[in-house]
């Protein structure tokens, strides 16, 4: 079989066993296009590799992810006899890849000035009005959600009588049952009433969350919106801190790292929460939590009065 050949053949067992499948098999067909698909799958040498994982760029995260597909290829080619072996260099040859920029996470200060400004920065607003970026920002914060979710919701997904969501085709190509607590879903039926006198081009199935024409919220005007609201809020990122820009995301962030402290100062068995909190954010287990577990000066401060309470009830047993 031909390189392209092969490639067309993974890319479709992985998604007949349920992967979506998009960045890698676009990540795949580059190398292709780079190292030539109608030659030999068997015939691509160590050096074009190489050449494709360096690309043009200095070193970035980009390549981690170009191995990591180029790797899960080779293993199926070499399994099927396409190949003898694997033409990647070993992991230990690779170099070390960069270390994430840790998340910003909002203080609740923070999220107080953040709401306070919505009003303001959407007064005039042509489409995107400021009751349903605010309530795009509160399902961000007091459900958890990624901004794909929220914005994908429909009335459907929306149960405003036993307040849950129904979270559909997640990240992790499933769907999950998230309650919400009184308040937001207070928020949820404000925003329903409010809602129903748009535009419902699918009925029912339209999205909870929609322009003033009943159009689906458009990422790139939520960036922009959210950008104006952390200004006018007067939250300054300093980028001498190495943390990553505030984005809508980082209210995900803050909603795990919030609700960690909670359970710290309520003397909860963090330990033993955590996998609940890991189903509420959707991971499949408790590895893609920890991205979220930021260490705030908050969340350092209550962990050491954990620690503290262990030393003393030790000392008095």
């Amino acid at each position: 079989m031909t390189l392209l050949e092969t490639i067309d053949a993974y890319v479709d067992w992985r998604r007949a066993h349920g992967a979506k499948f998009i960045t890698s098999a676009r990540v795949l067909h580059q190398f292709c296009a780079h190292v030539g698909g109608d030659r030999n799958c068997d015939a691509v040498s160590k050096a074009e590799v190489l050449g494709f994982l360096a690309g043009n760029r200095a070193l970035t995260r980009t390549r981690a992810k170009r191995y990591g597909a180029l790797a899960g290829f080779y293993r199926y080619a070499i399994s099927r006899g396409h190949v003898v072996r694997s033409p990647l260099p070993t992991p230990d040859e690779e170099p070390r890849e960069p270390r994430s920029a840790p998340p910003y996470v909002f203080s609740r200060d923070e999220l107080q000035r953040l709401f306070e400004a919505v009003d303001t920065c959407q007064r005039r607003s042509t489409q995107l009005d400021a009751a349903t970026l605010r309530m795009l920002l509160l399902l961000l914060y007091g459900a958890g959600l990624r901004f794909g979710e929220a914005r994908r919701l429909t009335f459907d997904d929306v149960d405003l009588d036993d307040a849950v969501l129904t979270i559909r085709d997640s990240k992790f190509f499933k769907n999950r049952l998230v309650p919400v607590g009184m308040h937001l879903a207070e928020a949820l039926r404000s925003h329903a009433a409010t809602r129903r006198e748009r535009p419902l081009p699918k009925g029912m199935a339209s999205t909870f969350l929609a322009n003033r024409d009943g159009t689906p919220l458009a990422t790139s005007t939520v960036q922009r919106a959210f950008a104006k609201v952390i200004e006018t809020a007067g939250i300054r990122h300093d980028t001498d801190d190495g943390r990553r820009p505030p984005c809508p995301h980082s209210l995900r962030h803050a909603a795990a790292v919030h609700r960690l402290e909670a359970w710290y100062r309520q003397g909860a068995d963090v330990q033993r929460l955590l996998p609940a909190l890991s189903t509420w954010l959707g991971h499949a287990n408790l590895d893609g939590t920890r991205v979220y577990l930021s260490m705030t000066p908050e969340l350092l401060h209550q962990a050491s009065v954990r620690f503290e309470r262990y030393v003393e009830g030790d000392n008095h047993e």
